[in-house]
């Protein structure tokens, strides 16, 4: 059996990296397919990472997975029309229970839910000494984000005198507005692998996010990055966040809404606490998501390695 990940290579896509590695583990062969070359690659099953998949071929296995919902503006409305045009698939995973909330239509489509996870082995820790940077914003910078309000803190504001890394991709208008604050570093894209070493070079790991829909209800791949690592994380206060320190645990520093309250003395002054990480492994995640047991179900060729 083969599975063909379907991507459009457009976004970050930590999880595809551990389904690969996941399904190596047990024997199964995977390969990632650009969706203009779906048709002329061979697979038995078609995994297409949600976005819009209108026609299916109903002689693969269709897996369907819904990582977001969609983003403003008139997000919900472009969440009903993709459930209305959208191809029925065999099997579907949401990223948590908001995503399945807004997506899930009423039909008897077996489903599963798989959250974001932090990467295996060993993290590397750099002495706070040799860190290169004061601050590490990781993720996308598009302009739903708003990520100026951000952005004038190091280059007129508050935090004028400290250094801030952004690892994201299509950066490049920004970096060009800001070329004058050279306390401000744009780098990237980075590979997956990489991703920790170049957050150790910072000391504070910030996640910074609107509190609008859908953003606010949605996992931050980033926080779990930055607990992974074990840094100090500075966060917007949304509903996410404070449910997962509720469940979780971890002590944030949480920024007020127009940053006034970000200043070095204040996020120095402030303890901070990790959170328990332990069932937030891709292994776990992935296995609780249901995926594996039913391609088990649909290839019974397959060895049954859910103990792997």
């Amino acid at each position: 059996m083969t599975i063909g990940f379907i991507h459009e290579q457009k976004a970050f896509l930590p999880e595809l990296n551990a389904y690969v590695d996941f399904f190596a583990a047990r024997g199964i062969q995977t390969t990632i397919i650009h969706p203009s070359g779906l048709h002329n690659t061979p697979c038995d099953v078609e995994w297409h990472f949600m976005g819009r998949h209108v026609r299916r071929n109903k002689n693969r296995v269709t897996i369907h997975e819904y990582a977001s919902a969609s983003a403003p503006p008139f997000s919900r409305l472009k969440d009903r029309i993709k459930k209305l045009i959208n191809a029925k698939p065999d099997y579907r995973i949401f990223n948590n229970e908001y995503v399945l909330n807004r997506f899930q239509p009423h039909d008897n489509i077996p489903y599963g839910i798989r959250n974001y996870a932090i990467q295996s082995g060993v993290i590397p820790v750099i002495p706070i000494a040799q860190k290169k940077y004061d601050f590490v914003y990781v993720g996308t910078v598009d302009k739903s984000r708003k990520p100026e309000l951000l952005l004038n803190c190091f280059a007129s504001g508050s935090m004028k005198d400290h250094s801030l890394l952004v690892l994201s991709r299509h950066y490049d208008a920004l970096a060009t507005d800001y070329a004058a604050a050279i306390n401000i570093t744009f780098k990237g894209p980075v590979p997956y692998g990489d991703i920790y070493t170049h957050m150790q070079q910072a000391r504070f790991g910030i996640n910074y996010m609107p509190d609008v829909t859908p953003y606010n209800q949605q996992t931050s791949a980033k926080l779990l990055d930055y607990a992974a690592c074990n840094m100090p994380v500075i966060t917007s206060d949304y509903a996410w966040v404070r449910s997962f320190q509720k469940e979780y645990g971890g002590h944030y520093f949480y920024l007020q809404p127009a940053l006034e309250n970000f200043t070095w003395e204040k996020i120095n002054s402030f303890t901070y606490t990790p959170p328990n990480l332990s069932s937030w492994t891709w292994e776990k995640q992935i296995l609780q998501s249901g995926v594996l047991a039913f391609l088990e179900s649909k290839f019974p060729i397959l060895p049954n390695r859910h103990s792997v």
